[in-house]
């Protein structure tokens, strides 16, 4: 077994190559220097590497400025980073960490480059977001000593690190990576190499099944955003989208989809096509889903007597939902030996989203009074709340509907009535993409709810909400989505199935 340089020596005789002076490339060689190891930065743009240093520097200067870091700790961190002129002066480098432009050819000729340079106990390292570790590493000489290592922006203060594995890469080489980024103040997952990795896999329905919706005419972006703002995420998706770039995502997107054999999960929307066709790329231009920033949410109606409330039947997010309307001081009756699940208010039979229009249910229940009611999966956070009613629902009933959602303090969100709420689908969804990518071996599902909280700032896991509600619901709204669709993206996960029967 081969004694790594990084497993074995100090930090401040380890060396750090990073090539690539852009944000990401700088970010890392800031982390490395702030934990003791010298640092050489190469750009093939002149002056790059240099003007990259100074802005760390400026950067540094603003924690000293507001007193959350000494002068003289961050003289030794700017001392520890100097420029690179060429490959041939990070020879002596214990690791080097590639972060040029996000295309194969490019990167492959950098990388065996690095690999007959190197010293046999040195590593290699790719912060590629999307690019297969595996394809990376054919053609070195010494393909075993390459591995993933995908940053998130901004580098300084996002934790979260896939230390990624191909299929040539040694376990020692991934363990010794993944100890590295953690005495870097990261937390590490292990990842396989597989489109997406962990947090750019799983992440992918939060922003299609919002553009599902939007396809569909269900609601306007600013209410889907409300909604899910309100499940607990500090963005809704389309306000994300337009900050991250239409165009970007869209890349991204169109990526995924090839690169997974024209997976129905990943196909791109016609609703962003046309965004990006259009040059509505967000905020970067100032116009994509909006002109400018994202609306607040509305103030819920206030004023009207709140009618009597119900609660009928048992399930983990009603038992929830139950909680959460108490600490409301919400006055409520309960009948858990009911013959259905969900509210009675006043004479509105309201079931919480199960896949099914309010107007499916209304006719399979003869209830003409029927609506649905999203996953409340954050009652004492949310500010809004969807719903939908069946075409025979009265006035009197919407009204008061509006008015126990006022008594909780929320904004009701009235959506056109189609199978699935916004919270509902979102979340059963990046469930599911979790245990697809646990059941293949990506990952197990500690490192997927660590990455997915600390490389995109979700307010749960996957498998914490999973937790919360439950596997049969979760598979039975899927397996209802795929009833009214028939579309193969809402095909349920083996291991959510197998999770649904275990006892």
């Amino acid at each position: 077994m081969t004694n790594y340089f990084i497993a074995t020596r100090p930090a401040a005789q380890n060396l750090i190559g990073v090539v690539g002076a852009g944000t990401m490339g700088a970010g890392i060689a800031q982390v490395a220097a702030q934990a003791g190891h010298p640092v050489r930065l190469l750009d093939v743009r002149e002056g790059a590497a240099s003007a990259a240093i100074e802005q760390i520097g400026k950067g540094l200067a603003g924690l000293v400025s507001k007193g959350r870091m000494q002068e003289a700790e961050r003289s030794a961190i700017l001392a520890r980073i100097q420029p690179a002129s060429s490959t041939a002066e990070l020879a002596d480098a214990a690791l080097v960490v590639e972060v040029i432009l996000e295309k194969l050819e490019p990167k492959q000729a950098l990388l065996r480059e690095l690999d007959t340079l190197l010293a046999p106990e040195a590593l290699v390292a790719s912060n590629t977001s999307s690019i297969s570790i595996t394809a990376l590493a054919n053609g070195m000489e010494n393909p075993h000593r390459l591995v993933g290592m995908h940053f998130f922006n901004p580098v300084p203060l996002m934790k979260l690190v896939e230390v990624v594995s191909g299929a040539e890469t040694n376990a020692s080489v991934a363990a010794a990576t993944f100890a590295l980024a953690q005495s870097w103040g990261k937390t590490a997952v292990h990842a396989k190499s597989t489109p997406g990795f962990i947090v750019n896999r799983i992440a992918r329905p939060f922003y299609a099944e919002t553009l599902a919706l939007l396809q569909e005419q269900s609601a306007s972006p600013a209410m889907l955003d409300a909604a899910l703002r309100s499940a607990g995420f500090r963005m809704g998706p389309c306000e994300l989208m337009d900050l991250i770039g239409q165009d970007i995502n869209y890349s991204v997107t169109q990526s995924m989809f090839e690169a997974n054999f024209g997976d129905k999960r990943f196909v791109p929307s016609q609703v962003q096509k046309a965004l990006v066709d259009g040059g509505r790329l967000g905020r970067k231009v100032g116009k994509g889903f909006y002109d400018g920033a994202s609306p607040a949410n509305p103030a819920p109606a206030l004023g009207a007597k709140t009618p009597a409330v119900e609660l009928h039947g048992s399930s983990t997010l009603l038992a929830h939902l139950r909680t959460g309307l108490a600490s409301k001081g919400v006055a409520f009756a309960s009948k858990v030996d009911a013959n259905w699940c969900g509210l009675l208010i006043g004479d509105l039979r309201v079931h919480l989203c199960d896949g099914r229009s309010a107007g499916q249910i209304a006719a399979q229940t003869a209830q003409a009074q029927t609506a649905v009611l999203d996953w409340v999966v954050a009652p004492d956070h949310a500010s809004a709340v969807a719903c939908s009613f069946a075409p025979s629902v009265s006035s009197s009933a919407k009204a008061q509907m509006a008015a126990f959602a006022a008594a909780c303090g929320w904004t009701l969100l009235e959506l056109r009535d189609l199978p699935g709420l916004p919270v509902a689908r979102t979340l059963a969804m990046l469930i599911n993409e979790a245990a697809d990518a646990v059941s293949q071996g990506v990952c197990d599902e500690s490192a997927a709810n660590l990455a997915m909280k600390l490389g995109v700032n979700y307010p749960a896991g996957p498998f914490e909400w999973l937790a919360l509600i439950g596997a049969q619901a979760n598979v039975e709204l899927l397996d209802n989505l795929w009833a009214s669709t028939r579309s193969e993206r809402y095909r349920v996960s083996q291991l959510l199935q197998a999770k649904r029967w275990s006892i």
